[in-house]
């Protein structure tokens, strides 16, 4: 049975550049270039019926177009028992307003509502065992990191398979945002 979760894809040079910081973290399963992604919303484990309704509850989310900007890293975790490693996301109304309306959208359809606070980040790696100071050392070593802002022109409702090799993410439906 598929995981679906609701994403921001990034563009090309934007997952490219985040690439670049993988590495000099031991214990860290770096995220492939090409699955980092702006989670909106985990959904979980459906089945059929339940995806297609999904799928046209995200069709009736309406909102604006808007411009993203990703600044500084950071960490979940305890300093000595870190678990991943993430770039932030300065923040913007546009995006609060979009991650709203995806959760309204799915709790009026009979989802459980998110129990956690929306913080928005991009995942750039697992930890398991990494040593406290060279999470630290990454941190800091990394912390101005900026990047000019994007526009984001949509959304994806990803499914998500688990393999050997890591997860593998298939978009299942782009929906578009409104330009002004």
């Amino acid at each position: 049975m598929p995981r679906l979760f609701v994403a921001i894809s990034l563009p090309e040079d934007v997952r490219e550049r985040l690439g670049l910081l993988s590495g000099g973290v031991p214990g860290a399963r770096w995220v492939d270039p090409e699955n980092l992604h702006l989670t909106l919303r985990f959904i979980g484990e459906v089945d059929g019926g339940w995806a297609e309704d999904i799928m046209s509850a995200l069709g009736g989310v309406s909102a604006k177009a808007f411009e993203l900007a990703l600044a500084g890293v950071g960490h979940w975790g305890t300093k000595e028992r870190a678990t991943a490693i993430w770039a932030g996301v300065e923040k913007n109304p546009g995006l609060s307003h979009l991650q709203s309306k995806i959760e309204s959208s799915l709790v009026r359809l009979g989802l459980e509502p998110e129990g956690r606070k929306f913080a928005p980040h991009v995942t750039l790696a697992r930890l398991t065992g990494s040593p406290g100071a060279r999470v630290a050392k990454f941190i800091a070593d990394h912390n101005l990191f900026r990047m000019p802002p994007f526009r984001v022109t949509g959304f994806t409702l990803f499914s998500s398979f688990l393999s050997r090799g890591g997860a593998i993410y298939t978009p299942e439906v782009e929906y578009a945002l409104l330009e002004p």
